[in-house]
């Protein structure tokens, strides 16, 4: 673990810089000397929505500065939140922001670089193809995609475009992660036998929005606009801004909280998907008009995909209406081999569970316990808006960072392709009550026998 642990160090050095080199480490005239004025990065804002204001914004204010970035523009279709959104970066940036009533407009602009997208679910795909088409690079939430026509289509559009595109699964640049991800690379940890992630809340008020409902007025947006390539529905404001509570607007839990664990069980084993998936839940306290699950359970199978590939589960489980802690949140991921756990909550990795020589002398087998040790003392929280929380600082400087100098971010697009053929073989298991799995061939989530549409 030398090697490792050299690594890790050096990772922790980088995020620790991420996070003190803050809007005031640099003097104007000091980093106009570092990065010429000319050479400044200009972004556009794609939906002024809660997220990026309590997450994107306070990541990007932290180094935008040192990476010479700007804020010039902010495009929403709700005229409410396009005059916050302008209103808002104009108190941060002391200069003045151009409202735009739609993406054409902003595209339109030729200084704007690149894009937040922080947008309804089903709408992330399809304005990521519409940034790289742009010619702009673009940071954009997750989930990816809803649907696998969505996905196909973003994952076609990016690779054709060679834009720097970064999915907002923080986690993957989370230093507990990243050394979680190599002493399971390395083998020291074994073959992975289970997953376990859990992912609870108890908020009647998550991703409720009463009172903006109430102020929505269809003349002040762009409803057909706002609907896409969803089948066309009447206005219907609580479907424009508390779309995570229908479908097919939004898988709910699946979308919102599936796609950042199971995305690091395809980062940790290289695995792009499961094979199948079961699922059971329903919406069975919060009675307040809601389409989507507020419990969840699913069971996914991972393998063996070949004779080199030893199988194992991963389960999933969430539900709103009861945290299990008392400071209202609880996340965990726990990974199991043979030789003990690795434990995401805690991090650390321990030799719990691991086959102890009792056990083994008895079929002339040796004990396999894995030493303990301590991954890091980061965390990732459950709150509605982490954005102070150093792993999506770090997430979002490294899109910064790889947008200035051309690299591959730490989430690729593939990463959001892959997170999102689990959501919705989640998503498609839960409404028909079918187990289901994905036709590699067609890439197409199959339930029942039938390709699965919304």
């Amino acid at each position: 673990m030398n090697n490792s642990r050299r690594d890790f160090i050096k990772k922790a050095s980088l995020l620790g810089t991420s996070m003190y080199v803050g809007a005031n480490a640099f003097s104007a005239a000091s980093y106009r000397r570092i990065i010429g004025a000319n050479d400044r990065i200009n972004i556009g804002v794609i939906g002024f929505s809660d997220r990026h204001k309590g997450a994107h914004a306070p990541s990007f204010l932290a180094a935008y500065k040192e990476l010479n970035f700007d804020i010039i523009a902010v495009s929403d279709i709700w005229k409410l939140r396009r005059e916050e959104g302008a209103n808002f970066w104009k108190q941060q940036l002391a200069h003045d922001i151009k409202p735009c009533v739609n993406n054409e407009e902003l595209y339109a602009m030729k200084d704007v670089d690149a894009v937040f997208v922080s947008t309804a679910d089903f709408q992330h795909a399809m304005h990521a193809i519409e940034a790289v088409r742009a010619g702009k690079d673009a940071y954009v939430e997750k989930p990816l995609a809803e649907t696998m026509e969505d996905a196909r289509a973003v994952l076609k559009a990016v690779a054709d475009s060679k834009k720097i595109v970064q999915i907002g699964s923080q986690r993957r640049s989370g230093i507990n992660y990243f050394a979680a991800n190599d002493f399971i690379k390395s083998g020291k940890f074994g073959d992975i036998v289970m997953v376990e992630l859990t992912w609870n809340v108890n908020q009647p008020g998550r991703w409720r929005r009463p009172e903006l409902v109430a102020r929505l007025r269809e003349e002040d947006t762009d409803w057909k606009r706002f609907l896409l390539n969803r089948p066309y529905e009447p206005f219907n404001p609580r479907h424009y801004l508390e779309y995570r509570l229908f479908w097919p607007y939004s898988s709910g839990i699946p979308g919102q909280w599936l796609c950042h664990q199971i995305d690091t069980v395809h980062w940790f084993t290289g695995l792009s998907h499961p094979r199948s998936v079961a699922v059971n839940g329903g919406n069975y306290v919060w009675k307040d008009g809601r389409e989507n699950a507020d419990t969840f359970t699913a069971v996914f199978d991972y393998g063996p995909f070949d004779d080199l590939t030893k199988g194992f589960q991963v389960l999933f489980k969430s539900r709103q209406t009861n945290s299990g802690v008392l400071n209202g949140e609880e996340v965990k991921e726990i990974y199991y081999s043979n030789g003990g756990t690795l434990n995401l909550d805690t991090n650390k990795i321990t030799a719990v569970g691991g086959l102890t020589e009792q056990y083994a002398s008895v079929m002339g087998m040796q004990a396999n316990l894995l030493p303990e040790m301590s991954l890091s003392d980061v965390r990732v929280g459950t709150a509605a808006n982490t954005g102070g929380d150093p792993v999506t600082m770090a997430h979002v400087r490294n899109w910064m960072e790889c947008v200035r100098h051309r690299r591959e971010p730490n989430a690729p697009v593939i990463a959001g392709y892959n997170h999102s053929i689990a959501v919705m073989m989640a998503n498609a298991a839960y409404r028909t009550g079918e187990k289901v799995t994905f036709d590699d061939q067609k890439q197409e989530v199959i339930a029942g026998g039938k390709v699965f549409k919304y």
